[in-house]
């Protein structure tokens, strides 16, 4: 794989285990989750737009409406406020954890939608250790617990939009300009959520830490992070590209325990390792050579698929 891809990889893998601490500090600041998902959104478009206008993209989106609004639904206004309620009744650090099936999901998807990511026998074994996971996660940690038992289904059920979007990414909208294509995305997110966000306004004035979360949030983890994704998915195909999420978890963790004082109870540690390897297992299990020379020096575990250096996904199906 290019060192643009690895690159990416390497990106992504740091980012998006962010927005969890970034998402609690907001709703701890007075910022309630569809405003939430609204203001981070309607910022990452507006960045976008002005990037692929600049460029003279924006024209390469045109007859793809119905994908964008596929994509911007799955992958955005979807799960961006479920990810937001769910963290207001679980640690970010939860949240991050359950985020981590996102490939799991993806491999059961491709049994219908997506044959060339379809899973093998060890891919398979991949799923099933991995939604043991989840299961020990729930059944440990959160069981008897009504109000976050609802959070945590909340993100499962983002994870679900997670899977999807990056098989809409890869077979509709890989061949268009990533700028474009992510900023006229969270344009139409931005429309769908404005409605729900007018009825969930603050009731208080936002604090100075939640202004500044959101801006991360819009930024950082969503206007340069999606265009980055795009990146990854050309580069590495879907289920691969999704391996970000063996990572993103140990990140957000680190963050919650460090910064948020977040515990994660046996329930969480133990569904954390059984997605980490089902995850792995599902990917193929593989160890892609150079990797260890990447992770040396972002310090995170070496734990990616070989195949993921191996093929470059196609632009269409």
């Amino acid at each position: 794989m290019s060192r643009r891809a690895w690159l990416a990889f390497a990106s992504m893998a740091a980012i998006w285990g962010v927005p969890y601490l970034f998402i609690k500090i907001a709703l701890t600041g007075g910022i309630p989750p569809l405003t939430l998902a609204w203001a981070r959104v309607a910022l990452g478009a507006a960045v976008l737009l002005g990037l692929a206008r600049r460029a003279g993209t924006l024209g390469s989106v045109r007859g793809h409406g119905r994908w964008l609004l596929a994509y911007a639904v799955a992958e955005v206004s979807v799960p961006f406020p479920l990810i937001a309620a769910g963290e207001q009744r679980v640690a970010s650090s939860l949240a991050a954890i359950l985020i981590s099936a996102v490939p799991l999901i993806g491999a059961l998807l491709a049994l219908r939608f997506d044959p060339s990511e379809r899973p093998t026998p060890i891919r398979a074994l991949g799923l099933l250790v991995g939604f043991g996971g989840v299961v020990a996660l729930m059944g440990v940690d959160i069981a008897g617990r009504h109000g976050e038992l609802i959070g945590a289904l909340a993100i499962l059920l983002a994870a679900v939009g997670y899977a999807i979007g990056p098989m809409l990414v890869k077979h509709r909208l890989a061949a268009l300009d990533a700028r474009a294509a992510m900023g006229a995305s969270l344009a139409i997110a931005a429309v769908l959520l404005t409605p729900l966000a007018a009825l969930d306004l603050p009731r208080r004035a936002p604090s100075a830490g939640a202004a500044v979360a959101v801006l991360v949030l819009g930024l950082l983890c969503t206007a340069t992070a999606f265009v980055i994704f795009t990146v990854l998915i050309a580069e590495a195909g879907t289920s691969r590209a999704t391996v970000i999420t063996y990572i993103n978890p140990v990140v957000a963790v680190t963050l919650g325990v460090i910064l948020l004082g977040e515990r994660p109870g046996a329930g969480a540690i133990a569904g954390l390792l059984l997605i980490l390897v089902g995850s792995w297992l599902a990917t193929d299990g593989r160890t892609p050579p150079g990797l260890l020379r990447l992770t040396a020096l972002s310090g995170v575990p070496a734990r990616l698929p070989k195949r993921l250096s191996e093929r470059r996904a196609p632009t269409r199906s």
